[in-house]
This record gives structure tokens, C-alpha cells and sequence, in this order.
């Protein structure tokens, strides 16, 4: 019996085919972990720096979008990759809030400008959720932020909806209040909550 010819693939338009979507993985999982100061994210590295896998055995969860190495707080990783596609692509604009430590006492025209999406070398940034909140009850910074004695510090809650490479610290440095520690909080409806750095739960 002749089984009739199987047929190609839905091209695109280029005449190339058309990529399957990846199958979910048959246990989805989603870890927050709160991402010490130092840190890659990234799970090797060949210089012998601070990595994912010191601090989350799980194997095959990936982290879903970056977090500087000199940031801390909320990073999400997880084994499904159209989750994944959904918290770090752009179009979904899943809101990001961090706590942001700045140098020097923000006048309201500062916050204006934060708000309002100051201009930075690859174009303005979408307008941000700004507002000045008391010193948070965080854990130690290790090692320790450098201070300026002659130069007071501030906190501001900033949330932002897009992602660009270290786009909170380019922008409080527009306005003129370089950030001195940034710690994130949240990704979406996904809160750091009590986790204490190196910690991680299954959410």
C-alpha cells in the first residue's frame, strides 16, 4: 500500500520553512530566584566568576530575561520556552519594578524627567512609574555600596516596561542621579517577596 507523500512544512513568504513552535515541557516549571550582587546570569563561565549554578541545581530551567551582574533581586527561570517568550519579549511590555538607591536628593524636575522617558543614546525611553519611597529593609550588600560622606543618598521605586541593556542606571545617570545599588522586585504578577539572596522558590 502506497502512503501518500507527506507534505513540506508552511513556507514563508522567502520560500523558507516555517518553524514549528516548541512543545511544552511536560512538567512546566518557573523558579524565582533572588540574584545575589555579582553574579552572571548565565549558567558557566570560564573565568571562574559567580554563576546560576551556584546557587540552582535544577536542570533544565533557563533564565527568562537578564539581570546586570552588579544588580540584584527578582530573576525568573524556567524550562517552557514560549513562558519565557512571553516574560522577555518586548511586545508583551510585562511591567518591571525596581528599587533604585541614587546619589544625590531628586528634585521634582528630575522625577518629571524620569517619569516622562528621559532621551538616552539609543533613543527615548518609554514613559516610567516613578515615586521617592523611605530607605527599603534590604539585606547587606556584600561587598558594601561605596558612599560619597559629603553626598546624600536617595531610594526611588522606578517600573519600566521595556528592557534595554542596563536601561534604570542609563537612566537616573541622564537625569543626574547615578544609581548606586539596584535591586528588582518585581517581573509581571511575580513579587521577590521574603527570598533572601541565593534563595529560590518554585512559583
Amino acid at each position: 500500500m502506497k502512503h501518500a507523500p507527506r507534505k513540506p512544512a508552511p513556507a514563508h513568504r522567502s520560500g523558507k520553512p516555517r518553524r514549528q513552535p516548541t512543545p511544552a515541557p511536560a512538567t512546566p516549571r518557573l523558579i524565582a530566584l533572588n540574584k545575589p550582587f555579582d553574579v552572571l546570569t548565565q549558567f558557566t563561565d570560564g573565568q571562574g566568576r559567580m554563576t546560576l549554578k551556584d546557587f540552582v541545581d535544577i536542570p533544565g530551567v533557563y533564565p527568562a530575561g537578564r539581570l546586570d551582574r552588579d544588580s540584584e533581586g527578582l530573576l525568573l527561570l524556567t524550562n517552557d520556552g514560549r513562558l519565557q517568550a512571553r516574560i522577555t519579549d518586548p511586545k508583551h511590555k510585562l511591567a518591571k519594578t525596581y528599587w533604585v538607591q541614587v546619589e544625590g536628593e531628586p528634585s521634582a524636575e528630575q522625577l518629571e524627567q524620569l517619569r516622562a522617558g528621559p532621551l538616552l543614546n539609543d533613543g527615548p525611553t518609554r514613559p516610567a512609574e516613578v515615586e521617592r519611597i523611605a530607605e527599603p529593609a534590604l539585606w547587606p550588600r556584600n561587598p558594601p555600596v561605596r558612599f560619597r560622606k559629603s553626598i546624600p543618598t536617595s531610594w526611588l521605586a522606578i517600573t519600566i516596561r521595556e528592557g534595554r541593556n542596563r536601561q534604570v542606571r542609563r537612566m537616573t545617570a541622564a537625569v543626574g542621579l547615578p544609581t548606586l545599588r539596584l535591586v528588582r522586585m518585581r517581573i509581571g504578577e511575580w513579587e521577590l517577596g521574603d527570598l533572601q539572596p541565593g534563595q529560590w522558590r518554585e512559583v
